[in-house]
């Protein structure tokens, strides 16, 4: 079962590679941390912030291509958790179909708020990563 989550907090470090966001469960109590690259975690607080540039970066050229082939960004998803690495699927609607494309989270995620698409995340991700009592940060 797929749980709708919000993005919460983002944790921007200049000095450090690694960054940090924080997903939570809608109407719930689970939260965790994902960490991830600088340059997503700047396209998504740029976008957050409501900063437009003056040309299409790499988030916002993937949303337009889905466009003009047809689709609609109609969710992401974070799928699993291998090895201290999260997954995570596009769906992409298109006609009647629904297209999974593979993603890293950070860019699903990205994705997801330049395009004010839903992020969701499956149960068992929750359940592993947040528990009963959630994640305090």
């Amino acid at each position: 079962m797929q749980i709708r989550c919000e993005l919460i907090r983002i944790m921007i470090s200049e000095t450090e590679d690694q960054q940090v966001i924080v997903l939570k469960e809608a109407g719930g109590d689970r939260i965790f941390p994902i960490v991830i690259g600088f340059f997503e975690a700047a396209a998504i607080d740029r976008r957050i912030k409501g900063h437009v540039l003056p040309r299409p970066m790499t988030h916002d050229l993937l949303g337009m291509v889905i466009e003009a082939l047809g689709g609609r960004l109609a969710r992401v998803c974070v799928t699993d958790l291998k090895d201290h690495t999260f997954y995570a699927n596009l769906v992409i609607e298109r006609n009647k179909d629904q297209i999974l494309v593979d993603a890293r989270p950070s860019d699903a995620i990205a994705l997801a708020v330049a395009n004010n698409t839903p992020i969701f995340v499956e149960d068992h991700v929750l359940n592993e990563v947040a528990g009963p009592g959630g994640f305090n940060v």
